[in-house]
Order: structure tokens, then C-alpha cells, then sequence
């Protein structure tokens, strides 16, 4: 390495948003090293103002393309909490069960289009169709599953319309269920494929490791994606639950010069969510399948590798599979039928929290009597992990430092470790600075 180290990441590729790597190095001290975030804020708090709680979902599921269905879901989960509505059970797992849809296809893209480059040594997904042709088809074939999966629940699979406060407006029919079942069923070699592919690049995954302290819904029944209670783990395994309602003690927003993105933090210094943070607060209770993948991986909890979300991800991918046959089987020897919406009984605030491929995602709203939206507040995945990606560059430009890397290791070490939280960032930018001249 040289004496002079200068590394100038604008615009991150292979991530949403626009991200900012800055890292300055004079004879081995570190005088700069930033996670920056420059994307224009977003004002979608103020766009639910005076709209009837009807049509809150179908504005804020707009804040992402890729997440669409998990932002719906804590939308009406927090109108519904506001409302005093608890809808049905038929309600309740199909709502479950399209959250799987979306998990397992975000997972798909980022596991085979935006990381495996990296792993592979090429500049992007492209030259991985000549090289490898099947691994491209697969992703390929898996991702338009879980389109059909998404859009035979939700009426589409960006921006559902299905899912509304109350319940749901449309729901599949039990032939229709039983055709996804075994679309299903048929993809499970690619998804075993998939796996086998991810275990073989697996030695690529860059070995890095920081403690921090790790956040995700959690629930004594299962995984914990569509629901449950915050639950906070410690390095030493501590765990902490809080309600929902909770939420804003335990992330605790705070701003930073080099961000738009709010930080969070709670017990430590940051904390991170996402597929590595649920797969160490919930392994015990992944699909006895999706445990049988996480040891072929040799993945296991507390695993403190942030580059390992990626791997948590697949393990994920496999449990959204899984837990979905069952789910259908369920639906489909009640028979599905459309139901009454859930009529309010109350007009008040409440807050609602859902499971995104990025991690845990919050949303709140008050309503007037007339049912007319007051305020909300959303608080997204990639806004909390920030935080934690600045403390892992903090601690890992040193080691790369001490390991004698140079200025293009070090950059793509660093581009890799943004890349395996796959944020979203533009969806968390909501600070912005206004300087009043007099």
C-alpha cells in the first residue's frame, strides 16, 4: 500500500439509492472513512395527511418498488392497530403467506444479480450470462415464481391491491391455491440448486467479524416475518422483547452531517437488522428444511459476519418455500372464500411492524373521528442499519490496513460490505437540513 490512500466510491452500484464510500489514509492512519448518504429526502409522512385511512397503503407501499408488499402490510397492520380491527384467520395467512413472496424474491435478485458478481470476480450480472448461463436462467425462473406467487394474492405483486384495512379485497380460489402449490413444488430442485451454488461460493464470502447488537420481530410461534413482538440480541445472547407500540425507545433516530438517512441505535452503539439479524434472533424456530440448510451453508447463530446476510438470505429463501407449502396446505383444506372487511371500532394512533427482505420496518398513523389521517411516521430497515455499516467500516479499514491490502482490495471489500446488507437507500431518506437566511 501507499502512503496515501484515497478512495472515492460515488454512487454504489448494485445497490437502490445512491451511497457514497469516502476513505482518506496517510501513512497508515485513517484521517477519513464515511458511509455517506447524498439522496434527496422523501415526504411520505406528510402525504397520508388528510387522506382516509382507505388509502394510506396504496401511498406509502410507494415508498419502494422492491419492499411494496411489506410496507402495505405495515401500513394496514398500523391502521388496523388504530382502528381497533383484528381481521380473520383466512385474513391473517394469506397475508402471511404472500410475505413470503416477497422475501423469497428479493432474496432471488440479491443473492444471484447484485452479490454473486462479487463472488465470481465480475463487474456485474452481464458477463455471468455467457459464463454462467444456468445460474442466470435459475434466478431468472425463480424470480418469475414468486411474481406469481406476489400477484395471485395481492392482485399484483408491486404495490398490492388485495390487501386492504379490515382484511383482504380479493382472495385466490382454492384451484388457484393448489396451481400455486405446485408451482411451487416444481421449483424446489432449483431452489435446491440455488443452495448448492451459494454453499460452492461460499469460501469467497470475505471472513470479517464485529459483535454488534442484533434487531427483528420475534414471536414464540414461528420465524417471525409477518409478525411478533421487537426483539433485541446481545453478542453475549441477551435477549430484550418490546412491543411495537415501543418502537421509537428502542430505535432512537438521530442525525448525522454525512447522511439525509436518519441512524438509529438502541443498547449499543448501532445495531443491524435483516436476514442475518432474524436468522440470529429466530433460528430455532426456521422450517426444520431451512435448518438443514443453514448447516450446509455453515451458517449458525451468533454469527457476527455482516457479509454473511447474504448466506442468511438463502437460508431464508429456503424457509419462505417451506413454510408456504404449509401454509397453502392449510388454506386449502378450509377452502377460501371472500369475506366482510373488518369494520373499525375505534379512531385513534397505532403503530404496525413487518418483516422486509432488509429487515424490520416500522410504520404509525393517527385518524380524526371522520377516519382522516392526522400524521405518520415510518422508520425503514436500510435507515436503521447505516448506523451499523458505518461501525463496520470503522473497524474493518484497519484490518484491511494491517493486512496490506491495496486501494482497489480495499474498495471492493468495502463495496462487498454495503452490497450484503442490501439496503434501500433512497426509501430511508427523510432528514433533511434547512438553513433560514435572515
Amino acid at each position: 500500500m501507499t502512503s496515501k490512500t484515497r478512495i472515492k466510491v460515488d454512487h454504489l452500484t448494485r445497490v437502490e439509492g445512491h451511497g457514497n464510500i469516502v476513505v482518506n489514509i496517510n501513512d497508515g492512519v485513517v484521517e477519513k472513512c464515511e458511509w455517506q448518504v447524498p439522496e434527496a429526502p422523501r415526504f411520505f409522512e406528510s402525504m397520508v395527511r388528510g387522506r382516509h385511512y382507505s388509502e394510506v397503503a396504496r401511498i406509502t407501499s410507494r415508498i419502494c418498488g422492491i419492499c411494496s408488499i411489506g410496507h402495505t402490510l405495515a401500513s394496514v397492520k398500523a391502521s388496523e392497530d388504530a382502528l381497533g380491527i383484528k381481521v380473520s384467520e383466512q385474513s391473517w395467512k394469506l397475508r402471511e403467506l404472500i410475505k413470503h413472496a416477497e422475501n423469497f424474491d428479493s432474496h432471488i435478485l440479491h443473492i444471484n444479480v447484485l452479490v454473486a458478481p462479487d463472488l465470481l470476480g465480475a463487474p456485474s450480472v452481464f458477463p455471468l450470462v455467457a459464463t454462467h448461463a444456468d445460474v442466470v436462467a435459475r434466478a431468472l425462473r425463480l424470480k418469475r415464481l414468486a411474481h406469481e406467487w406476489g400477484s395471485l394474492i395481492g392482485g399484483r405483486t408491486t404495490h398490492p391491491m388485495s390487501i386492504v384495512p379490515g382484511g383482504m379485497a380479493a382472495v385466490p380460489s382454492t384451484k388457484e391455491l393448489k396451481e400455486l402449490r405446485e408451482k411451487i413444488i416444481a421449483a424446489v430442485p432449483d431452489i435446491e440448486a440455488a443452495v448448492a451454488t451459494v454453499a460452492a461460493l461460499a469460501p469467497a464470502v470475505p471472513a470479517f467479524d464485529r459483535p454488534t447488537e442484533y434487531i427483528a420481530l420475534s414471536n414464540d410461534k414461528d420465524y417471525g416475518l409477518y409478525d411478533g413482538d421487537i426483539q433485541s440480541l446481545l453478542p453475549d445472547g441477551t435477549k430484550s422483547r418490546y412491543p411495537v407500540a415501543d418502537y421509537k425507545s428502542v430505535t432512537n433516530e438521530f442525525v448525522v452531517p454525512q447522511s439525509t438517512a436518519k441512524y438509529t441505535k438502541n443498547k449499543m452503539d448501532s445495531y443491524a437488522a435483516g436476514a442475518l439479524a432474524r436468522f440470529n434472533n429466530n433460528y430455532d424456530r426456521l422450517h426444520p428444511k431451512a435448518k438443514e440448510v443453514a448447516e450446509l451453508l455453515g451458517i449458525q447463530p451468533i454469527c457476527t459476519n455482516p457479509y454473511m446476510n447474504t448466506v442468511a438470505q438463502c437460508v431464508e429463501a429456503a424457509s419462505d418455500v417451506y413454510e408456504s407449502l404449509a401454509i397453502l396446505d392449510e388454506l386449502i383444506a378450509a377452502g377460501t372464500e371472500l369475506e366482510p372487511l373488518v369494520e373499525p371500532k375505534k379512531f385513534g394512533s397505532g403503530a404496525g411492524a413487518t418483516e422486509v427482505p432488509r429487515g424490520i420496518l416500522f410504520h404509525e398513523y393517527a385518524y380524526d373521528l371522520e377516519g382522516m389521517c392526522l400524521g405518520g411516521n415510518c422508520i425503514i430497515p436500510t435507515n436503521q442499519n447505516h448506523n451499523n455499516i458505518q461501525h463496520d467500516f470503522d473497524k474493518l479499514v484497519p484490518e484491511l490496513i494491517e493486512q496490506g491490502k491495496d486501494e482497489k482490495e480495499m474498495e471492493l471489500a468495502l463495496e462487498m460490505l454495503v452490497r450484503s446488507y442490501d439496503p434501500c437507500i433512497s426509501c430511508s431518506t427523510h432528514y433533511l437540513d434547512v438553513k433560514f437566511v435572515r
